[in-house]
């Protein structure tokens, strides 16, 4: 067993130190690590409404493979993310 003997540190310095110690621990890591964005499910409603079509035009957009469509017991999701990648820029 290791013993560590403090002299001439008041007990407030020590845990000052340690404060500091943690502190800088936690901040390395939050620049290195963020938290996962959690996916967000849209409907094929939802995406109308966003895009401002009819629900028939997503319908065709999956079948063109312009979105990707995903499924859990006969319903039909898709990703925010990928619904607002699929948005491309046009040359004027």
């Amino acid at each position: 067993m290791k013993t560590v003997q403090f002299i001439s540190v008041t007990p407030e310095e020590l845990q000052a130190r340690i404060v500091e110690g943690v502190k800088n621990h936690l901040d390395d890591l939050k620049e290195f690590y963020q938290p996962k964005e959690p996916t967000e499910y849209l409907t094929r409603a939802e995406v109308a409404d966003l895009r401002k079509v009819d629900i028939s035009t997503i319908f065709n957009w999956s079948k063109s493979k312009k979105l990707t469509p995903h499924g859990i017991g006969g319903r039909v999701y898709f990703k925010r993310k990928e619904v607002e990648a699929a948005i491309i820029k046009l040359n004027p």
